[in-house]
């Protein structure tokens, strides 16, 4: 590909790195100029192409300044208007130029207008185009004119097109009745003037169905082919024993619910493998995955070898550490904390106990991968909200395995559910478990929207609730931009709350707490001495204090689906009916308005975060992960969940009877993004 330095940076932005990059930088929509209507009869509200000669030009002062031409052809006028102009553009539109325009044709002041067409001077007779015009993703510096042009001469360069070259075998283009790659690859860039815009545009037509298809089926065959790699690696085999499981059980005085009956055996089966697992644990918020994830680790120190649980919060992570300790104390296994914030004498300590052994099971946050932790026998990782954390971070975690020929175990857990199609999708390097029910005896939650000008309802309500003997968290909004500024308004409510409730105990939590401090509070709440605990999104996952049934939700307007729903599981935790108050300003966004819609209506979280991944498309919705997996560029989830059902099935097909073609098609698609998929 022969251009300037300058060229190459801005194709670059693109992703354009090669003749074959340009081949699939494909258009964003069309222009039909192939056509023309005469002024009269075109349609409004849709954008036409009409042609004629300019009768008057003038330079509107009011309201404001503006170009106004007045364009006739047989059948009637137009008005051309430009809002803003070059000085320029009123001698290139004189009187008796004759123009072609195209554009969207409204109702105006004066008749029939267009504002800002695309508008070129032509020849009386002058051929039209033949096909339709592609308009492409371009970047600042980037014309239209410019790539088009190379994106041409590469499609002209019948040599250059060898590039498109199959990579599906014959059986599998019939069987899907799929359109050749080279003519879908052609058909788009270049549609006949016989051509469905509507197909096109919608990327419904065959070409656009051969495109999306063979996107995701590289996309399956990338992460099937790390999946087969994976399970190539040796893992300790932990046997299922049962002894310590069944001690814990009856400890709890509690029985598990089919859903976690089910994972626990998918997982129990999964370590006693010689390969390691990679599963995903998936339930909603108050699903019970933390006794699946204890009796997961108990299987592992059964066996001699130890486990590790990260957590993205110290609050979340000491949380972690203070339930798994009275389950696992009384059954003689030794549990240390690991943390960034510890005195370095703790820290020690936990470090020498995790070297030597002693230490069964390590819970701590990110500090659990640093350089200077090293695990006796490694055999089980378990990782908590798993998509908080980058890809490095949960490689380094599955690298602290110290047996040389070994890679332990790794279970994550997520409690935003991941809807059916993006786990088809993206998740297709693991094996997926659903806690898909609630234990029994939870209360619904009833879910309120009131704007924050009814405050004084709000105030009474929980006069109301703590007089009952129960107790209210406060949440208090996100402020992305500023830290310092969302402890400030933390501390104000804390104080105007106070006030406001002379009778009762406040409490505060936030981020820059120490984990001490936090602990002393999140403890004092959990025991009821705390009636009502103002505190930031920090109590988001994990805090569990039953007789919490009244929670308040400030600008909740700025938050995203997934953490609304999952501070609203922070009550509705025992057998008492809880309400959620969310409060909003006005005026709402169009978004905002979507998204408490969605959570005011719903509980179910997979109901949910099926709609906030409509809402947010793939990239925002997974976070983390998408450093690590080949997002996608044409392929839409929700429109093309039955491509996807067939690239799933012919990935496999591939890997087991076409392995040439399988690789050449990874290599097409993906060239080298595939590297962050053996986490």
């Amino acid at each position: 590909m022969t251009v300037s330095a300058n060229v190459q940076e801005k194709l670059s932005r693109l992703g354009i790195c090669s003749e074959l990059d340009l081949l699939l930088h494909l258009p964003i929509r069309y222009e039909d100029e192939t056509h023309l209507f005469p002024i009269s009869d075109a349609p409004s509200g849709q954008v036409v192409q009409v042609e004629g000669v300019i009768i008057h030009t003038e330079v509107v002062i009011r309201p404001r300044r503006q170009l106004v031409c007045q364009v006739e052809d047989n059948s009637g006028i137009l008005v051309m208007r430009f809002l803003n102009f070059y000085g320029s553009q009123i001698k290139t539109y004189a009187v008796g130029k004759r123009v072609r325009l195209l554009g969207e044709i409204r109702s105006g002041f004066f008749g029939a207008e267009m504002v800002h067409p695309k508008c070129r001077i032509v020849r009386e007779g002058e051929s039209l185009a033949e096909s339709m015009t592609p308009i492409y993703p371009i970047t600042a510096g980037l014309t239209q004119k410019i790539l088009g042009k190379l994106i041409g001469k590469v499609l002209q360069d019948v040599q250059k097109t060898q590039a498109l070259t199959e990579t599906l075998p014959e059986k599998i283009i019939q069987k899907h009745r799929l359109t050749g790659l080279k003519e879908s690859v052609m058909c788009l860039h270049n549609p006949p003037p016989d051509v469905s815009v509507e197909a096109l545009q919608a990327r419904t037509h065959p070409a656009w169905r051969r495109i999306k298809f063979d996107e995701l089926l590289a996309q399956q065959l990338s992460m099937r082919l790390h999946y087969r790699q994976r399970r190539s690696h040796s893992a300790p085999v932990l046997m299922q024993k049962h002894k310590l499981e069944k001690l814990l059980l009856k400890q709890l005085g509690f029985e598990l619910t089919t859903a976690q009956i089910k994972v626990s055996v998918e997982i129990s089966r999964d370590l006693a493998a010689a390969h390691p697992m990679q599963r995903l644990l998936q339930g909603d918020v108050g699903s019970g995955k933390t006794i699946v994830a204890a009796l997961a680790a108990l299987q592992a120190i059964e066996n001699g070898f130890q486990a590790a649980l990260m957590a993205p919060t110290e609050i979340l992570a000491e949380q972690h550490f203070q339930k798994l300790s009275a389950w696992f104390n009384p059954l003689g296994i030794r549990v240390v904390w690991l943390s960034g914030s510890q005195k370095k004498k703790q820290k020690q300590a936990a470090l020498d106990d995790i070297a030597l052994g002693t230490a069964q099971l390590a819970v701590g946050t990110h500090a659990l991968f640093q350089d200077q932790v090293t695990f006796h026998q490694l055999g089980l990782a378990i990782i908590d909200e798993q998509h908080r954390f980058g890809v490095h971070q949960r490689l380094a975690l599955r690298m602290k395995g110290s047996l040389s020929n070994t890679v332990p175990h790794q279970l994550m857990m997520s409690a935003t559910p991941i809807p059916r199609t993006l786990s088809m999708s993206y998740f297709a390097d693991l094996d997926v478990s659903v806690i898909d029910e609630l234990p029994p005896g939870r209360a619904p939650i009833v879910t309120k929207l009131i704007a924050d000008n009814r405050r004084d309802e709000i105030i009474a309500r929980i006069q109301h609730a703590c007089q009952q003997g129960k107790q209210v968290y406060w949440v208090c909004p996100l402020i992305e931009e500023s830290e310092t500024l969302q402890l400030q308004t933390a501390m104000e409510t804390y104080e105007s709350l106070s006030k406001e409730f002379p009778d009762l105990s406040v409490g505060l939590v936030h981020g820059r707490l120490s984990t001490q401090e936090k602990t002393t509070v999140m403890a004092s709440f959990k025991r009821g001495e705390i009636q009502l605990l103002v505190a930031t999104t920090v109590i988001e996952v994990g805090v569990d204090v039953p007789n919490a049934s009244l929670m308040v939700i400030e600008n909740a307007e700025r938050m995203g689906l997934s953490q609304l729903h999952q501070l609203r599981g922070r009550v509705g935790r025992g057998s008492e009916a809880s309400i959620c108050i969310l409060l909003f300003q006005q005026p709402l966004s169009e978004i905002a308005r979507k998204r408490l819609k969605i959570i005011f209506e719903h509980t179910d979280g997979f109901e949910i975060a099926r709609q906030d991944l409509q809402l947010r498309g793939p990239g925002e919705f997974l976070g983390a992960r998408q450093s690590g997996v080949p997002m996608l560029r044409f392929a839409d989830l929700e429109q093309d969940g039955e491509l996807l059902l067939a690239a799933q099935a012919t990935a496999d097909e591939m890997l087991n009877n076409y392995v040439e073609f399988a690789q050449r098609h990874i290599a097409r698609w993906l060239g080298d993004k595939t590297e962050y998929l053996r986490v």
